[in-house]
């Protein structure tokens, strides 16, 4: 299916983090019809697992799952029109694309497959530290978002510690790939909306200051980022509603004035209604205005309507000029933790498990002093 000009584009979800179920672009793309195949795989906490797999193989720092996936459904997406958006390329959206690239070698396919990088700071950390140019999340007056207000100075700690640092970018690097003829598009840390948003900002031709559509995009992609959460998997009733043990994940058909149907495709599970939607709407926001790379979308001018059974439409999505900067997300390590169970039976548990912990510390080459924390804890089942 490829959309029409002026026509709404339908953008599927396949993956709402890394580690969803593998069969996900599969059943989007066998489902129903579809325009573009999209998924987010990058959660802040994933970029420190993708740090930690590529210390251990230097091809490492992007979602495998993703390349998987591509290998089952690469064909088809290409007899069928489907473009792919995906943030899968993580630390390395180079060799992301690299693998892509050899799984379309193996298959005999030939796609044309763009990756976006520039998200990542880390090489340049202590520059940007050091000049101001990366700063904390402020207290008091100061803005984060650098509009209005007194900067508040708040410690970075020490940057060398930082094992990731990748500045969020939206959607115009998806703009242009696309624009370019791709067929696959792998990023880097983009925000989750962005995968959504880029497609719909090509397809319907928008400029950069269309802030009223690029805004109703972001607040659907918004919604369909994180897969069945949209479904009923972020609903408090979900009690009330069926197939809950395995639901369909969702679409968003964009109209060209930003306005955008979600839905999912017919005879899977879960839902899609207003409660659905207002639940995941709802996620991960502080307050009216979303801030973002392209767009700060204004929560607070947003409608929903009930279409029909699985069809909520989400139009009135008024946007603003983005703000001055953008989100970087660092990690750094921690330190370490274990955990150690034990299973107890018989009589006189206590005095077991006061044995046991003896003997755990009598074998230790550390001390409970040693450590930050302890926690030993008896958890009965009688």
């Amino acid at each position: 299916m490829t959309a029409a000009p002026g026509a709404p584009i339908r953008i599927a979800n396949c993956s709402g983090f890394f580690g969803d179920r593998l069969s996900g672009a599969r059943e989007m793309v066998d489902g129903g019809p579809i325009d573009v195949l999209t998924g987010d795989w990058l959660a802040e906490l994933t970029m420190l697992i993708l740090s930690r797999l590529r210390e251990r193989r230097p091809a490492g720092g992007f979602a495998g799952t993703f390349v998987t996936q591509m290998e089952q459904v690469m064909g088809d997406c290409l007899d069928r029109g489907i473009r792919v958006v995906s943030n899968a390329g993580g630390l390395d959206p180079a060799g992301c694309a690299d693998a892509v690239q050899s799984v379309a070698d193996r298959l005999g396919l030939h796609p044309t497959i763009a990756y976006v990088d520039g998200d990542d700071l880390l090489p340049r950390i202590a520059e940007l530290a050091q000049s101001g140019d990366l700063r904390p999340f402020g207290t008091g007056t100061h803005d984060v978002h650098g509009d209005h207000g007194d900067h508040v100075d708040v410690d970075l700690g020490d940057v060398g510690r930082f094992v990731t640092a990748n500045a969020y970018l939206g959607c115009w690097g998806i703009v242009d790939a696309l624009a370019n003829g791709a067929d696959i598009v792998i990023t880097g840390r983009v925000t989750d909306a962005a995968v959504t948003c880029g497609p719909a900002a090509w397809h319907h031709g928008w400029a950069r200051d269309d802030w009223d559509a690029l805004a109703g995009a972001v607040v659907a992609g918004h919604v369909i980022e994180c897969s069945g959460q949209a479904t009923g998997g972020n609903y408090s009733f979900f009690t009330e509603v069926s197939g809950m043990d395995r639901v369909g994940f969702p679409w968003a058909e964009v109209a060209a004035d930003g306005s955008a149907v979600i839905g999912k495709h017919d005879g899977t599970g879960g839902e899609v209604s207003i409660g659905t939607v207002t639940s995941q709407l709802l996620y991960e926001i502080g307050g009216e205005r979303y801030l973002g790379p392209d767009v700060t979308a204004r929560f607070d001018t947003i409608e929903l309507e009930q279409l029909a059974p699985d069809r909520v439409r989400i139009s009135g999505t008024r946007g603003e000029p983005p703000p001055s900067t953008l989100k970087v997300a660092t990690n750094e390590l921690g330190g370490y933790r274990n955990t150690v169970a034990v299973a107890l039976t018989g009589i006189d548990i206590d005095a077991k498990a006061a044995a046991i912990e003896a003997a755990f510390w009598r074998a230790c080459p550390f001390g409970p002093d040693d450590v930050a924390s302890v926690d030993a804890r008896v958890i009965r089942t009688d």
